[in-house]
């Protein structure tokens, strides 16, 4: 496994769901955007990777495409996020934690069916998912083993709200049933793991924030967000386990945007070397080549969604609301799995 000593969240953590505004530059600019006219943009993503993209929009800004784009920008929790479009939130670009959260939209007529079909299959960053603990790991915790020991609490946000949860939570569900092999023996290690969590906030930054400000001994996270407390000087460790799931976001325009043409360039700009190398800045795994200086650690059993069924047959399975394994964890405890 590997170990990283991560710095700090500082004041940088917020809320769960923030709405802020990015400007242009001088209205009077002319080029891009077919010369000179104001258009805007609203950008609705979940809640992570706000940091990474008010600066990747700046440089856009700069750009002869994104000269005269300012942009709207809403972060929350991925599944309230995507529900909040298909209900009539203005989107022109959405970037979700999860695959099923677009194809949400897609069934609403919202997101082209064929969003997925370019050389990056609509993932935009890729992660790992980590296990992050206080400065100098205290309780010793480097394995998912030690996540259900007796006494351990772990802070993990709820799945029927986080896409990140969802992510944490087949990540040790993986580990422990050998890529799903073993359903009961990775239900088993959920229902145990889950006994140990004191609070599921309903995003991932949220319960980012909950544990660096003192509640449990170890969090189940992205990498990037472990990234994004160390480049804010919060001090705590982070180990990433042998065996882990890798993460995948996904991107794409909606069919109902008012600036399709706007919408397109942005997001062919997403794929561009510069802003990849601002979301490997700010802790993301690229997604594509040519991306350089950064030394990203590969777990020798990463395993991705497809390995574990494919999303549509894990959220059938396990997220199901009334229906899913993990809803019935989640009653035992007590815990709300409506959406």
């Amino acid at each position: 496994m590997t170990v990283r000593r991560l710095g700090a969240i500082a004041a940088a953590v917020m809320a769960t769901t923030t709405l802020v505004t990015a400007c242009g530059g001088d209205d009077n600019a002319g080029g891009g955007n077919g010369g000179g006219d104001k258009v805007q943009l609203a950008l609705v993503a979940y809640s992570t990777p706000q940091a990474a993209f008010e600066d990747v929009i700046k440089a856009f800004q700069k750009t002869p495409e994104g000269k005269n784009i300012t942009f709207t920008q809403s972060y929350g929790a991925s599944g309230d996020q995507s529900r909040a479009v298909a209900n009539g939130l203005k989107a022109d670009i959405v970037e979700f934690s999860l695959e099923t959260d677009i194809t949400r939209l897609v069934k609403a007529g919202i997101v082209a069916p064929d969003w997925n079909s370019g050389p990056s299959k609509g993932i935009l960053t890729k992660s790992v998912v980590v296990i992050g603990t206080r400065k100098g790991n205290p309780k010793g915790i480097k394995t998912w083993d030690d996540l259900v020991k007796p006494g351990v609490e772990v802070i993990t946000p709820n799945p029927f709200t986080s896409g990140g949860a969802r992510w944490n939570l087949l990540a040790g569900y993986g580990a422990k049933s050998n890529k799903g092999a073993d359903q009961a023996a990775g239900l088993a290690y959920l229902d145990a793991l889950l006994k140990n969590v004191p609070v599921q906030d309903d995003s991932g930054r949220k319960s980012l924030q909950t544990f660096t400000g003192g509640k449990g001994d170890a969090i189940i996270t992205y990498e990037n967000e472990a990234i994004f407390a160390q480049q804010n000087n919060q001090e705590i460790d982070y180990t990433v386990p042998d065996s882990t799931l890798q993460i995948e976001n996904p991107v794409a325009v909606t069919k109902n945007s008012a600036h399709p043409k706007e919408a397109a360039a942005f997001l062919t700009y997403l794929y561009s070397n510069e802003a990849q190398t601002i979301f490997a800045k700010n802790g993301y795994r690229p997604v594509v080549d040519g991306v350089t200086g950064f030394d990203w650690p590969t777990p020798p059993q990463l395993f991705t969604i497809q390995d574990l069924g494919g999303w549509d047959k894990l959220t059938a399975d396990f997220f199901d609301s009334t229906t899913g394994k993990v809803a019935e964890i989640e009653r035992k405890l007590g815990v709300a799995t409506e959406k």
